[in-house]
């Protein structure tokens, strides 16, 4: 058993974190608002008020949180740029003092054995681009191929690991659909043409650094969650057909095939754009690599009130679920993967992030116990690894999250670290899951193999 679950050698086992979750200090040194700094400053867009002003101070912290990475024997971390701590207005003048603190951080990294992989935009647009149209406007494909070049520039020498956008999907449907997260519209008609310009941003990203001299891989990270119907009729079925097209192919079809996937239409109905096909065709570019963030699997049911793509969701009262209200399916990582290979290809994949947000207890005599997300972690590792028995090219696992951190719109009260933080005191704690994984770790993953205590 134990030679079935080993990991190969050379597997990047790490975390991950994004900037505006973790750093805090969002205007210090020159830096410039986000659109989540004025989101999370709008009253009653997030739970109880919370903003990333402070969040877990990694902006001062960033060398102590290394030496837990060290502690956790992590040989990867994906963290993301702050566009707005680089260039204050989206464009224009560089902000040194922000290039430095990420040199700095990377530098270190790289010191401590730990692999960079460095998100170039993980939701966080400068406020400025935002006033100019955000991912409405169509030059917002050059501003951030600029900034992308500035990041190349800046860090191509040491980072070897690149992605361009995080999760474009979410930016669409929270963003730009139903208005939960930044920059919080409700338009159907603008989700699709702001996907159309994240896209063209990202393969404007990648030809330039192709074009360059630097030596490592870029690709894109999304997120995908299967669907499946919550019965066999026909209105079900298509409605689970429509969700899986809108939430895993519309971002990827572009990319490997150069189209958008046959339903959009269906989904969007007269939202729909009559998009150039020359335009479409030019997001087409190979990618070395697309990380996949996955955490849960959803069983839908057609609903004609509820916006594309007319599903919602039906939960198992069987199933464990999350604080989130997300249900526990590892199995559907191993099909999830499966399915990557199948539509796309032999490209190589990551998984990106990977992870679970249960209501804690507290921190005891410097310990926590989280035994819901140790058994996670182990069956969703379990599930990775049978998808690389069947043939699925896997190169790393990244847990979501290294800290807890600001969850967005809900707050810090979701809770998804493999380290526990005191947000009035800043104090870290590595949870039991952290234990864990660090043992998966250091067994190269053969410790999966035993089974879990039972309490």
């Amino acid at each position: 058993m134990a030679e079935e679950t080993r990991f190969p050698d050379g597997f990047l086992w790490g975390a991950a974190t994004s900037a505006y979750q973790i750093e805090g200090s969002p205007l210090a040194d020159g830096a410039g608002p986000s659109i989540w700094h004025r989101f999370t400053h709008t009253p009653g867009a997030t739970r109880s008020g919370d903003t990333g002003d402070v969040a877990c101070d990694h902006y001062h912290r960033w060398a102590a949180d290394i030496e837990l990475m060290r502690a956790l024997g992590l040989n990867a971390y994906r963290l993301s740029l702050s566009w707005s701590r680089i260039l204050p207005e989206g464009r224009g003048p560089v902000n040194p003092k922000g290039i430095d603190f990420y040199s700095r951080l990377i530098d270190t990294l790289l010191a401590a054995g730990i692999r960079p992989s460095v998100t170039l935009y993980h939701w966080d647009l400068p406020a400025a681009l935002d006033d100019r149209g955000g991912w409405l406007n169509p030059d917002i494909a050059r501003w951030f191929a600029d900034y992308a070049a500035i990041a190349f520039r800046a860090f191509g020498d040491r980072v070897p690991m690149w992605a361009t956008l995080n999760e474009p999907w979410v930016v669409v449907d929270a963003g730009y659909l139903h208005g939960v997260n930044a920059p919080g519209h409700r338009n159907v008609f603008e989700a699709p043409l702001a996907m159309h310009h994240l896209l063209r941003a990202h393969t404007a990203a990648v030809r330039l650094y192709r074009a360059g001299p630097w030596k490592g891989q870029i690709g894109l990270v999304v997120n995908i969650e299967p669907k499946e119907p919550a019965t066999s009729s026909p209105e079900d079925t298509a409605a689970a057909e429509r969700a899986h097209v809108y939430n895993n192919a519309w971002h990827l079809d572009p990319v490997f095939f150069g189209r958008y996937p046959d339903g959009m239409a269906e989904v969007f109905g007269e939202a729909w754009p009559a998009f150039d096909p020359e335009s479409v065709a030019a997001i087409r570019e190979p990618v070395d690599f697309v990380g996949v963030n996955y955490y849960t699997r959803r069983v839908v049911r057609h609903d004609d009130a509820a916006l594309p793509p007319r599903a919602t969701p039906v939960p198992n009262p069987r199933l464990v679920t999350m604080t989130t209200g997300w249900e526990v399916v590892p199995e559907a990582l191993t099909r999830t993967m499966l399915w990557m290979r199948e539509r796309y290809g032999s490209v190589p994949l990551y998984v990106t992030e990977n992870g679970a947000a249960f209501a804690d207890p507290p921190v005891t005599a410097g310990r926590l116990d989280d035994p819901l997300r140790v058994s996670y972690y182990r069956s969703h590792l379990l599930a990775l690894r049978e998808s690389m028995r069947q043939g699925v090219d896997v190169r790393g696992y990244f847990a979501w999250s290294l800290l807890d951190n600001l969850e967005w719109s809900s707050g810090f009260k979701l809770r998804f670290g493999l380290i526990a933080v005191d947000f009035a005191t800043q104090e870290r704690t590595i949870k039991a899951s952290g234990e864990y994984y660090r043992q998966v770790i250091r067994t190269h993953g053969e410790s999966l193999a035993a089974p879990l205590p039972t309490a």
